[in-house]
């Protein structure tokens, strides 16, 4: 693995009036891995994935794609980059074969490179059956699949996957993180960006969370899993049951606060978890008086992550970029 990251941004920042998109945003992405942007609504994730590919500049600060500055030197970037957007980039009147022909070409290829390439493409994602049909009538698993190949058609180094699996279908969302090992294997370097935390869990070697244009945190999905609590406790309250008293007997076996649900009766705590916990916790509430109906424990979760970082969880819509604080 090379020693010079893959992607770099120092002091990122991007600014639309008084919206802060970025606001000093350092990163370092190792070369050949899969590295997971997470964070909330409007954190920034998208707005970084365009600086990197060219599409922004930056209001202040740096970034880099191999080294290459992609400011200073925007063109020689565009090179070695592909780009898989939240909704495919594709002509529907085209067939598939003449779409990955026709974006061939416009990454330089010859013609002949270009159908050879395309061939290449349609089979290795399993749509040479489907080649000649207008892109109109593919299925969403199928888009997404034609708009992966399509940007691979030049070879990229590095590839964005921003939001890759919105709007896909269980069975279609499977199929592409299938696709993402392979290419991370082969040793592509790839930043993808995703509001389902379990594909990030899935998929990436490391993770940086966002919030507010700027890491909050970052390492492998355990270590950040870690930072939340080893596990989570839920215990859901028998009805008269003191939520107060409850909370009071959890506070010596929680790494955080203790989180209620609305009505106050299903209590959420991020504890470490070890043997006969569980037994520990119901001893301690009986103790205080506090008739419970059920107390779990499982291990924490990126979602978990998420809570105890930004005080919420992710927003189950993909971010809209009309806003630009994206």
């Amino acid at each position: 693995m090379s020693e010079t990251p893959a992607l770099e941004a120092e002091g990122l920042a991007k600014q639309y009036g008084t919206t802060r998109a970025l606001a000093g945003l350092d990163l370092a992405v190792p070369a050949g891995t899969v590295y997971g942007l997470l964070g909330p609504n409007g954190a920034g994730k998208t707005t970084a994935v365009r600086i990197f590919a060219t599409l922004l500049r930056p209001t202040s600060g740096h970034a880099r794609v191999l080294g290459l500055d992609v400011v200073a030197q925007a063109a020689r970037v565009r090179r070695v980059i592909g780009l898989t957007g939240q909704y495919a980039a594709l002509d529907e009147h085209l067939s598939g074969r003449a779409n990955l022909v026709m974006i061939g070409q416009l990454s330089r290829l010859t013609a002949k490179a270009a159908r050879r390439r395309a061939e290449e493409m349609l089979e290795r994602f399993g749509l040479t059956a489907a080649a000649e049909r207008p892109v109109r009538t593919y299925s969403g698993g199928m888009r997404r699949r034609l708009d992966l190949a399509a940007s691979l058609i030049g070879g990229p180094a590095v590839l964005f996957l921003d939001e890759p699996t919105t709007g896909l279908d269980p069975n279609a969302r499977v199929m592409t993180w299938e696709i993402v090992r392979g290419l991370a294997a082969e040793g592509t370097t790839l930043l993808l960006t995703t509001q389902y935390l379990e594909e990030a869990d899935q998929l990436a070697g490391r993770v940086a969370v966002i919030d507010g244009g700027r890491v909050i945190a970052e390492g492998t999905p355990d270590q950040l899993k870690s930072s939340a609590g080893s596990a989570h406790l839920t215990v859901v309250l028998a009805w008269g049951s003191d939520p107060r008293a409850a909370i009071a007997a959890l506070q010596p076996y929680t790494r955080g606060g203790v989180q209620p649900d609305e009505d106050g009766r299903r209590l959420s705590v991020p504890v470490v978890a070890g043997e006969g916990l569980t037994t520990q916790v119901v001893r301690a509430l009986e103790a205080a008086g506090v008739r419970v109906n059920d107390v779990t424990i499982k291990r924490a979760s990126l979602d978990d992550v998420f809570l105890s970082l930004t005080g919420h969880v992710t927003a189950p819509a993909a971010e809209q970029e009309g806003t630009h604080a994206a």
